[in-house]
């Protein structure tokens, strides 16, 4: 089963970024509906361009290697 994981990122005036789960939908129509519904409130009217739609498969590791931290 895929799900669509929806989130809103945008940059901080000290370089970093803030990132904001929106939620997770059964379907690519429900995520972009969300998506379209949060364009209009405030805060995401100045940044729509920072959402992401994402498909996930349900029950298998996304993420499958190691990571290191670079200061």
């Amino acid at each position: 089963m895929t799900v669509y994981l929806v989130q809103h990122v945008h940059q901080l005036d000290d370089g970093s970024e803030d990132v904001k789960l929106i939620g997770v939908y059964s379907s690519l129509a429900t995520a972009n509906a969300a998506v379209a519904r949060l364009k209009l409130q405030p805060g995401f009217t100045e940044n729509q361009a920072g959402f992401h739609i994402d498909p996930y498969e349900v029950d298998q590791d996304n993420w499958r290697e190691g990571f290191s931290t670079e200061p």
